[in-house]
């Protein structure tokens, strides 16, 4: 692709992002909504492969739908109050409506089908890019409207993501898959909490798209999309297989790492509300993601590759110095030490 329209593709997600960010008039974010999904079809494309045009064709379709919904629960309800600002959303269909369409857009349970299909087809790049920054604009508007969603409808969706978040990451072998299922899992922590204390939502959000950046950036580094590939690993870099490792239990949200910083302090806050039953499910199902991520490092540091490579070419041709992988693995594994001031914040 040409560095002109790579930039300019690159600018309009920022724009478009920015627009949704910053508006309060629901028209103003839909728009830029809909220059975010046409700024990402090209960048999905551009590997000119039959799977890369069908993921493409999927995402498109499932976004225009989730638009369109936004779209007409916002005329709704500017029908029924006379408003059109993000945070007069008072009726009870036009806010259904507007959860759907935002769990649609973000991936959530029970709409999440389109997102390991659509990550599998893709290459590791414009995966990180649909993990991470791809979020920011439907999360923003959950969070500006939380006060006024079904917290029961939130409830259902949170279990559901978490479980089959956890639960379709078991059988899988492809990283994107894997990656997929974590991100479903991790928007269900976010999405139970987002009613209760957006700010905990918030913050959850930005340790998972530091962790997920992270885990993205060494599967680059290491060209590895699968259990297979990732298992000759430590044959290149021993110590970048350890960051994986550590990445991975971060992931699945074990202590002391950073990952288990939003988990505890969402069950904390949920407990606060009475909710206990509730918090020993979503830690419990929590343990199906766990299991995976142990499993992936077990593969990485305690099995042997089918046919080990004697050859260190293709990690010795160029060497390429760079502060992103140890910075974003430090952030995704010792965060924990801040944990006092984040509360205090929160």
């Amino acid at each position: 692709m040409s560095p002109y329209a790579l930039s300019m593709l690159m600018s309009s997600l920022a724009v478009g992002t920015t627009i949704t960010l910053s508006s309060s008039h629901w028209f103003l974010a839909w728009m830029g909504l809909e220059i975010n999904t046409l700024a990402i079809i090209p960048l999905m494309t551009k590997m000119h492969h039959p799977r890369a045009v069908e993921s493409a064709t999927k995402y498109f379709l499932t976004q225009a739908t989730a638009s369109a919904l936004i779209l007409s629960s916002t005329v709704m309800n500017a029908w029924m109050t006379g408003e059109w600002t993000i945070t007069s959303m008072n009726n009870y269909a036009p806010t259904t409506i507007l959860t759907v369409a935002l769990a649609i857009k973000l991936g959530v349970a029970p709409f999440h089908l389109w997102l390991p299909d659509v990550l599998q087809g893709l290459n590791l790049m414009t995966c990180l890019i649909l993990s991470t920054w791809q979020k920011l604009a439907p999360m923003a508007l959950l969070i500006l409207t939380s006060h006024q969603l079904n917290i029961n409808l939130l409830t259902l969706m949170a279990l559901a993501s978490t479980i089959i978040g956890g639960w379709g990451g078991l059988n899988q072998t492809q990283m994107r898959k894997i990656m997929a299922y974590s991100s479903i899992a991790h928007l269900g922590w976010m999405i139970l909490i987002v009613s209760y204390a957006p700010s905990l939502a918030l913050l959850n959000m930005l340790i998972y798209l530091v962790m997920t950046s992270s885990m993205f950036t060494m599967l680059m580094a290491l060209n590895s999309t699968s259990m297979n590939k990732l298992s000759t690993s430590w044959l290149k870099t021993p110590t970048l297989a350890a960051s994986l490792m550590g990445t991975l239990m971060a992931l699945g949200g074990l202590p002391p790492l950073s990952g288990f910083l939003p988990k505890w302090l969402i069950l904390q806050e949920m407990t606060k509300h009475h909710l206990g039953t509730l918090s020993v499910i979503m830690a419990m199902s929590a343990l199906l993601s766990l299991f995976f991520y142990l499993r992936l490092s077990y593969t990485i540091s305690m099995t042997s590759p089918p046919n080990i490579s004697n050859s260190n070419l293709t990690w010795r041709k160029k060497n390429n110095l760079s502060l992103t992988i140890p910075t974003l693995t430090m952030l995704s594994t010792m965060l924990m030490p801040i944990t006092p001031a984040l509360l205090l914040l929160n």
